[in-house]
């Protein structure tokens, strides 16, 4: 059902997989277009987007476990430590900010054999691997193979699109069920959910998350933005 070539990419009707118990039908396939894009304005051209960091602190971010595994520094947000995952709440933590079509972007910098994650429509909880939303894989040389840009345990990508210890621009668009990939202003992939999909795996609407995922990886974020789409 499922096949990989050499660009390292999931071709072709593959069966979502989801990372807890799975709730989808056995039968429902998803079909993965693979395009061939090249897009990506600079900051400076980037209307209608708001940042989500301010390049000094954590305002703004809620760390649900662990809040030694994040710190500022030289105006990144640091994840190096053990697990915890850093949910955007938005200026007013008691009314958490809210998106469902969106493009979404960050500069990313990775140090060798580092995982981590970025989850969207998600939903703060106080510890654990977050249960709602989907998360855009960022590991460009960890033991998982399944490399940057990937939607976990959905669409993989086997060959990292970036390197280490460089800065790159990675990209989520969602509008209504689709989903497209961008990494470095190159469009990896677009996904598109079936109907019928239960459970909270999927897409609905939520919030931002980044990952740390273990003490011995450590990644960097900056110049998060989003801007939501109509």
């Amino acid at each position: 059902m499922a096949y990989a070539r050499g660009d390292g990419l999931v071709h072709g009707a593959i069966r979502l997989v989801p990372r807890t118990t799975p709730v989808w039908p056995t039968s429902i396939v998803v079909a993965v277009t693979i395009l061939a894009c090249l897009v990506s304005p600079a900051a400076a051209e980037e209307p209608g987007f708001e940042s989500l960091f301010d390049g000094a602190s954590l305002a703004g971010w809620k760390a649900n476990e662990n809040l030694g595994s994040w710190q500022v520094v030289d105006g990144a947000i640091v994840c190096h430590g053990p697990r915890s995952h850093l949910f955007y709440v938005g200026p007013d933590a008691a009314t958490p900010a809210e998106f469902k079509d969106f493009h979404f972007k960050a500069d990313v910098m990775t140090k060798p054999n580092a995982n981590s994650g970025i989850f969207f429509h998600t939903k703060f909880q106080p510890e654990g691997w977050p249960a709602q939303g989907y998360e855009m894989q960022v590991n460009n040389s960890q033991g998982d193979p399944v490399r940057t840009g990937s939607i976990y345990n959905v669409v993989k990508n086997f060959i990292p699109p970036a390197a280490d210890n460089e800065w790159f621009t990675e990209e989520v668009v969602v509008k209504g069920k689709a989903v497209t990939v961008l990494v470095n202003g190159k469009v990896l992939f677009e996904f598109v959910e079936p109907e019928g999909v239960t459970g909270t795996r999927r897409l609905s609407n939520g919030t931002f998350a980044l990952q740390a995922h273990d003490p011995g990886s450590e990644v960097h974020y900056k110049n998060i933005r989003v801007k939501r789409l109509p």
